[in-house]
C-alpha cells in the first residue's frame, strides 16, 4: 500500500491535518495550536504529531510518505529547521518539510499563480505572490507591535473599552457582562486580575464573543469589529499596490477570525469587494490542501 501524503496547517490556537492528497482526503483531524516559538520546537512538534497521528488513524495508516507542515511562526530559517528536526524524531513520515502557514494557504488558494492571502487568527498578516513570483508581505509584526484585525487585537480592544466604560470615559457596553462571564470574573476587579495574567492566546479567545456582541447590536462592539475589518482591508490594499495595474488580484481570507461563520469575514469581503483592483474569493480555502499539493511535488 502506498503511503499517503500529510498536510498540516498549524496556528496559534488550532492545528488542522489532512491525510491523502489534494484530490482525495482520506483522513482529517483537529488539535490544539502548535505555532513555532523560539526554543520550543520540541513542544510544537509534540502537539503537531498528536494531531497528525489522529488524522493518520482516520485514514487507516500509521505513517506517511511526505509531511508538509505550514506553521505560524516559521518565517525564519532557524525556526523552520528546528521544527523539521523535531518532527523527524516523531517518525511520522519518510520526508518532512516545514514552511509557513501563509505559504500553504497561497498554494491552496492560487496554486503557483499570483494572489493575496489575508490571515486573521490569534495574530494577523497579509502575504502575496505577484505575477513574477515575488513574495510580498504586510503586517504580521506580532501582538506587541501590530496584528491589527486579529483575535488578540479585537480582544484587547474589548478589554480597553470595558475599562473606559468602568471609568465613565466612554459609553456603557454589553461587553462588560460578556467578558466577565467568559473569564469567570465575579466583579470588575477580578476581570482586571484576569487580564493582568492573560497571554495573547487567552486574550484572542475573547474575540468571538466580541463579534457576537457586535452582531447583537452593541455599538461599542460594532465599532471594534468595524475597525478590525478596516485594518485588515488596509493591509490588503497596501500590498496590492505592489502588483501590476490592469489585472484584478485574487484575495483569499483565512484564519479563525475570518472563518465562514464569522461576521468579520463578510465585513472584510464587503470592503474589499468595492475595490476594482481586487477580486475577493467568497469560498473558504482549506490550507491543509495547499500543504498536500506541496507534498505531492517533493
Amino acid at each position: 500500500m502506498t503511503l499517503p501524503l500529510i498536510g498540516a496547517d498549524v496556528g496559534g490556537s488550532k492545528t488542522a491535518v489532512s491525510v491523502g492528497d489534494a484530490a482525495n482526503v482520506r483522513g482529517r483531524a483537529l488539535g490544539p495550536g502548535g505555532a513555532v516559538r523560539p526554543g520550543r520546537a520540541i513542544a510544537s512538534a509534540a502537539t503537531i504529531a498528536e494531531t497528525v497521528r489522529k488524522a493518520l488513524a482516520a485514514a487507516g495508516s500509521s505513517r506517511g510518505s511526505v509531511l508538509v507542515v505550514g506553521a505560524a511562526g516559521a518565517g525564519r530559517e532557524s525556526e523552520r529547521m528546528e521544527l523539521e528536526q523535531a518532527l523527524r524524531t516523531e517518525a511520522l513520515a519518510d520526508r518532512v518539510r516545514v514552511t509557513t502557514d501563509i505559504e500553504i494557504a497561497l498554494t491552496a488558494a492560487f496554486g503557483e499563480g499570483p494572489g493575496i492571502v489575508v490571515v486573521a487568527g490569534t495574530g494577523s498578516v497579509v502575504l502575496g505572490r505577484d505575477p513574477e513570483g515575488r513574495m510580498l508581505r504586510r503586517g504580521g509584526y506580532g501582538w506587541q507591535m501590530g496584528d491589527e484585525g486579529s483575535g488578540y487585537a479585537i480582544g484587547r480592544a474589548a478589554l480597553g473599552a470595558v475599562s473606559r466604560a468602568q471609568d465613565g470615559r466612554s459609553p456603557e457596553t454589553a461587553l462588560t457582562p460578556v467578558l466577565m462571564e467568559v473569564t469567570r470574573s465575579l466583579d470588575f476587579g477580578a476581570l482586571v486580575r484576569w487580564a493582568a495574567s492573560a497571554g495573547p492566546a487567552e486574550v484572542a479567545a475573547l474575540a468571538p464573543h466580541v463579534l457576537h456582541t457586535a452582531e447583537r447590536g452593541d455599538l461599542v462592539a460594532q465599532g471594534i469589529a468595524d475597525y478590525a475589518a478596516r485594518e485588515l482591508s488596509a493591509l490588503v490594499l497596501r500590498l496590492a499596490d505592489e502588483f501590476p495595474t490592469g489585472e484584478r488580484v485574487g484575495v483569499a481570507l483565512m484564519g479563525g477570525m475570518l472563518a465562514e461563520e464569522r461576521s468579520l469575514r463578510s465585513a472584510v469581503l464587503e470592503k474589499l469587494g468595492t475595490e476594482p483592483a481586487l477580486r475577493p474569493l467568497a469560498t473558504v480555502v482549506d490550507a491543509t490542501l495547499g500543504a498536500l499539493m506541496q507534498a505531492a511535488k517533493l
